[in-house]
């Protein structure tokens, strides 16, 4: 054979050689590679495979068992999550190795920096670690044990105006069973405690069975409000039950405050993950709606937490981190709970709203919705038949009316005028001729024609047709606008944008696109029909600049003394704003007036009527109507009142439509 082959052949040879040598080189595990994989699966919890990591040697001084028991007990026990490493030397010695590294974890305590060295060792040419209780904390030892200790920070209040308490950490009542006491009528008396308690028998027998459990334990079954007086008493009638006294977060308003306020629950697993590292931990509660929920960073106290080493005689031998407690800051509001309960007992046997606010300031005084809840349900816990009992309710106590949106019917007309009189486009002597109750512009619109309910003499102006809710003039001001026009000024009210309050409201609409397309949906417009959506906060606020000479005041809920801001200050022009004032007086003192039953002696009051129609058909008869009643005084004592208020399903109501919502407003003033 040619020797240039032959030497060719060799060096194949070699080249493969090599390339073998080098594939197995780089296909074994490196140490660090081992203990990323360990760190990973500590991230994951599974302890049962981390200890397929560690030696046999050290398998041998200490069970899977103990093993998953002592690692399980002390990270979750602290909270650590999001544990990482980062290398800072690798020593090989033989088969072992040395990797020194920095640790880091969020736990209960905050962040921890662990300085570690861990060796690693060879065993069926594969890397495993050497372990010892030292591997989770350089300075534990084997009999040693870690603790942790909460010192419990305070949730802030939530106040009224005046200082009263909304929401605020207090005391409830923990009911439970000492199982060694449920005497020989055992069954019987499971059984009654779950039907006082609404708790099923099979979850009161899961908990009474616990490994923990013994029978002098005391065993929890439902937290219940400190008031629950009768309840309390029935159940204490029963042998084994006892009731204990625990920190919570209470509601002294719970129903009548509800929907501001919102409420507290435990955090969940989901949520600890999502907020590692801020303060939350096992114990924490977190606020799932309201005030509760858009001020959760500012209300919530973060507990004091100290993380440490004892040894088997308990005495502390170090600190491995610790963290002060932080209370968490009180929320004052503007809200006046005199105004708030005198709303709410007003409304609370109906489906409606009130928003009630200081006309000048934009502070809001009183937002209720109806029907509602007890907030302090959600915190003692409901069963799952009570939560489904509630979320299915068709009366939507859960659903805040205040921050949704609503077709207001006649009460826009003021609006239609406003927008009209600031574009100089029709004055306080414009005048329409039309003669019946019924109209159309022409007959391009088929068989539709906008209709009104009452004939009245005199002309036909802006203050007649806002005192007898003429439709008919509004759809005609509404097409001489013009649809840009038109658009343009509610757009300039805010229309079609985001409100700028700090409970999530839904914004109003004009129109399920970007403008109005056809001339009877603008007609319809005019009088507050049509596609019209309005959120009663957002309509305060307009209805606020014919009370400030057309500024238009930004709501708020935080409560800072003489703060005033403007949505806009040029809503409408001033003398727009005078003309719809004075009108809208009219419409209150005129007997003729749609409002004057809501008259009410030696108090000037502004307002409109409205009732918006639901039905899809002439034929529906479950949609049913909306009351409307907008309004504000003018020289109430004490601060004058600008009053949104709405009730569903007027129609069925004896005093009839907006009526039926003046009766209750009147009331309040």
């Amino acid at each position: 054979m040619n020797k240039k082959l032959v030497v060719f052949f060799i060096l194949i040879i070699i080249i493969a050689v090599v390339a073998i040598i080098f594939l197995n080189l780089n296909s074994q595990e490196k140490p660090q590679d081992v203990l990323d994989k360990y760190v990973a699966l500590l991230n994951e919890k599974n302890y049962e495979e981390m200890y397929q990591q560690i030696t046999k040697e050290s398998q041998q001084k200490i069970s899977q068992e103990d093993f998953i028991t002592r690692n399980k007990n002390i990270y979750e026990g602290i909270d650590a999550v999001d544990i990482k490493n980062e290398i800072k030397e690798v020593t090989k010695e033989n088969d072992s190795t040395k990797i020194s590294y920095t640790q880091t974890m969020s736990t209960g305590a905050g962040k921890i920096t662990l300085e570690k060295t861990t060796t690693l060792k060879k065993e069926d040419k594969i890397y495993k670690i050497e372990w010892a209780s030292s591997q989770i904390f350089p300075q534990l030892r084997e009999t040693d044990k870690v603790r942790v200790s909460t010192i419990k920070a305070t949730r802030g209040k939530i106040t009224d105006r005046n200082g009263v308490s909304l929401a605020e950490d207090g005391k409830i009542s923990s009911v439970g069973i000492v199982p060694g006491k449920l005497g020989e009528n055992r069954e019987n008396n499971i059984a009654q405690i779950s039907k006082l308690t609404g708790v099923s028998e099979e979850y009161i027998n899961t908990q009474l069975q616990a490994s923990y459990v013994k029978d002098d334990t005391f065993v929890p079954i439902k937290k219940v409000a400190m008031n629950e007086t009768e309840l309390k008493e029935q159940l204490l009638n029963i042998p084994g039950v006892m009731i204990n006294s625990i920190d919570g977060r209470v509601y002294p308003y719970g129903k009548e405050a509800a929907h501001i306020t919102g409420y507290v629950q435990a955090v969940s697993q989901e949520i600890l993950e999502q907020k590692a590292g801020q303060g939350y931990n096992s114990n924490s509660v977190i606020g799932k709606s309201g005030i509760e929920a858009t001020y959760e960073e500012e209300i919530r106290g973060i507990d004091g937490v100290e993380i440490y080493i004892v040894d088997e005689n308990g005495n502390r031998t170090y600190e491995i981190a610790k963290q002060d407690k932080k209370d968490g800051k009180d929320i004052k509001l503007t809200i006046d709970m005199d105004i708030q309960k005198q709303a709410y007992k007003e409304l609370e046997k109906d489906k409606g709203f009130f928003v009630i606010m200081n006309p000048e300031t934009g502070e809001m005084l009183a937002l209720v919705s109806t029907p509602t809840f007890d907030a302090n349900d959600f915190v003692v816990g409901l069963t799952n038949k009570e939560w489904e009992e509630l979320n299915n309710d068709t009366a939507k106590p859960l659903y805040t009316r205040f921050l949704q949106s609503y077709c207001p019917g006649s009460t826009f007309k003021p609006i239609t005028a406003g927008i009209g009189l600031t574009n100089n486009i029709i004055n306080e002597n414009t005048t329409y001729s039309y003669n019946n109750l019924s109209w159309q512009k022409d007959s391009s619109w088929g068989d539709y024609h906008v209709t009104t309910l009452t004939a009245y003499s005199g002309n036909k102006n802006v203050t007649n047709a806002l005192i007898h809710s003429d439709n008919i003039f509004f759809a005609q001001a509404a097409l001489n606008i013009g649809k840009d026009k038109y658009v343009e000024g509610l757009k300039k009210l805010g229309f079609q944008k985001e409100i700028d309050f700090p409970l999530s409201a839904r914004k109003s609409q004009f129109s399920n696109g970007e403008t109005i397309e056809r001339e009877i949906k603008l007609a319809d417009t005019g009088y507050g029909q049509g596609d019209l959506l309005v959120n009663p906060i957002h309509m305060a606020s307009i209805y606020s600049a014919f009370a400030n000479e057309g500024k238009m005041v930004k709501p708020y809920l935080l409560y800072e003394n003489e703060k005033v801001e403007y949505v806009n200050e040029n809503a409408f022009s001033k003398e727009a704003a005078s003309t719809i004032k004075n009108a809208l007086i009219q419409v209150v003192e005129n007997p003729n007036g749609t409002a004057s039953d809501m008259k009410i002696n030696g108090l000037e009051i502004a307002g409109k009527t409205g009732t918006a129609e639901l039905k899809q058909s002439n034929d529906d008869k479950e949609s049913g109507t909306l009351g409307w009643f907008d309004c504000f005084t003018t020289n109430r004592k004490g601060g004058d009142l600008l009053i949104i208020g709405m009730v569903e399903n007027v129609q069925n109501n004896s005093s009839g439509g907006s009526h039926y919502v003046i009766q209750k407003i009147k009331n309040i003033l």
